[in-house]
């Protein structure tokens, strides 16, 4: 005995048993977005019987109800919860509530004087109203979330603060159905046969939950870009859906109680666009090239770099000038010319000869300063600065 449900057997609505359940509650049908969703009947009396229709917001004894995978069945008595099963099956409800007994269900004729009075009792309805619902335990999907305008968050990766518009969509699950059912579910749709659903634009309560999930999603960035075990990277966060998932699903528990208070959690989330502002663009950029130019890859980038100018200088002349620029170039970068022409020049076998410098050719010196910016080595600034002082502006 299950709080009034009495099993009668597991598994699906199938076999020579279930079959003869002429008459039996269902879960309406529902799109896949619902929460919480009336109990229908599935047939008729087929004749086995003048109980076609019992009182309305009445279960009389003997009603079969059927629990498909993934739902729960919660009964209620004015509202209050009076059973609850989630195990998939059928199960026939019985109570000893005097509503609740019928005389087609072989009560007797004294359960129908005990009725009768009862009704009339409270002006010839019953006493009692009684209804069951079920409520979705699967994984609730299609839940779309996005800002109207920038959100700020600190980010550890650029070292600043960013701001970004953000939409994508989330997963939810319902984890506490009765949790859920008393705490969450307005109580018209306990008793009006009303879906809940979370896809409902006219559903208040759903649109709270939307609200909530935008008011966290800056602290949910900030705590996930700025965690090292993710390498302080916000890039990783549209390729990691369970991780970002626990996250703002921490966030909103700690904000406003949804796993708690709810019996909500927040399972999965896909970010289809973060859209951030010109300054957090401009900041990214400076700090991918800065990322570009350290470590073992900056070195290796440097060292081809200074390989192709001096051969365009060896090519074309002007060693002398083509090694400061390049030195402007490398001081540019931060590593210094002192310490890495030398080296450059003993492992060529190169002596230090006195030479008359040749004639500068303003035309030769800007190919050989377009050719240093393109490689990377000086910068737009120090170009434009010698190109200046070899055209005499």
């Amino acid at each position: 005995l299950i709080m009034g449900l009495i099993q009668a057997f597991t598994g699906a609505l199938s076999g020579t048993f279930a079959d003869q359940w002429k008459d039996i509650l269902v879960p309406a049908d529902a799109p896949a977005t619902a929460g919480v969703i009336p109990a229908v009947q599935k047939g008729t009396n087929a004749g086995r019987g003048s109980n076609t229709k019992g009182s309305e917001n009445i279960i009389t004894n003997g009603s079969k109800i059927f629990i498909p995978d993934g739902y729960a069945l919660i009964l209620l008595q004015d509202n209050m919860i009076t059973g609850f099963a989630s195990q998939p099956g059928g199960y026939e409800f019985r109570s000893d509530d005097p509503n609740s007994q019928s005389i087609f269900a072989g009560d007797g004729i004294l359960q129908l004087i005990t009725q009768s009075f009862e009704k009339f009792k409270f002006g010839g309805i019953p006493g009692a109203k009684q209804n069951c619902v079920f409520v979705n335990m699967k994984e609730i999907p299609n839940n779309k979330f996005g800002t109207q305008s920038e959100i700020y968050w600190d980010d550890m990766y650029i070292n600043a603060q960013v701001a970004a518009m953000v939409r994508g969509t989330y997963t939810l699950q319902i984890t506490d159905p009765i949790t859920f059912l008393k705490g969450f579910v307005p109580a018209a749709y306990l008793t009006s046969g009303k879906i809940f659903d979370f896809a409902d634009m006219d559903n208040d309560a759903s649109e709270q939950l939307f609200t909530e999930v935008v008011g966290s999603l800056a602290a949910a960035f900030s705590a996930y870009s700025n965690d090292p075990a993710r390498g302080n990277r916000m890039a990783k966060i549209q390729g990691d859906q369970m991780g970002f998932a626990k996250t703002l699903s921490e966030t909103v528990e700690q904000n406003y109680q949804w796993k708690t208070g709810r019996g909500l959690e927040i399972i999965r989330v896909a970010i289809a666009a973060i859209e951030y502002d010109d300054d957090s663009k401009a900041l990214l950029s400076d700090v991918k090239k800065a990322d570009a130019l350290s470590g073992a890859r900056g070195n290796s980038f440097l060292q081809q770099s200074v390989a192709r100018g001096m051969e365009a200088a060896g090519n074309q002349g002007g060693g002398a000038m083509n090694m400061g620029i390049m030195g402007m170039g490398l001081n540019a970068v931060g590593n210094g010319v002192a310490g890495l022409q030398q080296p450059v020049g003993v492992a060529a076998g190169m002596q230090a000869q006195p030479q008359a410098a040749p004639a500068e050719d303003p035309v030769t010196k800007l190919k050989q300063m377009k050719e240093l910016l393109d490689a990377g080595v000086i910068t737009q600034e120090e170009f434009d600065a010698a190109k200046a002082k070899f055209l005499g502006a």
